[in-house]
């Protein structure tokens, strides 16, 4: 399975969205260069208050830019790292990916998926009705997630938009949870 990567973004403090960039640094074991949940442990404020010294298995957080395309055409304005996401592909279904496949980004940069993103107020905040969109209950009662995976960088490296992203599978199957 491949796919491509559309955009990079990141941001230096807490808030909602990220800002695009050129590219961003991956770093093996600690996530995005100079963005905020860059780090070992946790960085999310609302992990931080539970137990700070929690592992962070939220280092790098993936969208497919076909959750952005379905929103826009539903009338929210959501463009690449908007959600505040810092990889957006597309061609890869992130959501049906199993825990622990491995996402190589361009020529060297490798993110194992940890989990799905859970999506919170903040995004109703952000624009409303948009958690009605990515978070939702299906017919069974379930929870569906919507808002793109999590992963920890396994092997650093330079990501851009138009590198490829490949897909390796891990043995086996276990679906995604959040994270």
């Amino acid at each position: 399975m491949t796919g491509t990567v559309t955009a990079v973004s990141r941001s230096e403090a807490h808030g909602f969205s990220k800002h695009a960039e050129p590219g961003i640094r991956l770093l093996a074991g600690l996530g995005v260069e100079g963005d905020v949940h860059a780090g070992v442990t946790v960085k999310h404020r609302s992990r931080v208050a539970v137990d700070p010294a929690q592992p962070n298995l939220r280092q790098v957080h993936l969208m497919h830019a076909e959750l952005h395309d379905e929103l826009r055409a539903a009338g929210f304005d959501v463009r690449a790292g908007s959600l505040g996401e810092n990889v957006t592909t597309r061609g890869v279904d992130l959501l049906g990916l199993p825990v622990g496949a491995r996402l190589q980004l361009g020529a060297s940069a490798v993110v194992e998926v940890t989990g799905l993103r859970n999506p919170c107020a903040q995004i109703e905040a952000f624009q409303p009705g948009l958690l009605a969109r990515v978070a939702y209950r299906a017919a069974d009662g379930t929870l569906v997630r919507r808002a793109g995976v999590m992963g920890v960088v396994l092997v650093g490296g330079t990501v851009r938009a138009g590198d490829v992203v490949t897909v390796t599978l891990p043995p086996p199957h276990r679906p995604l949870e959040r994270v």
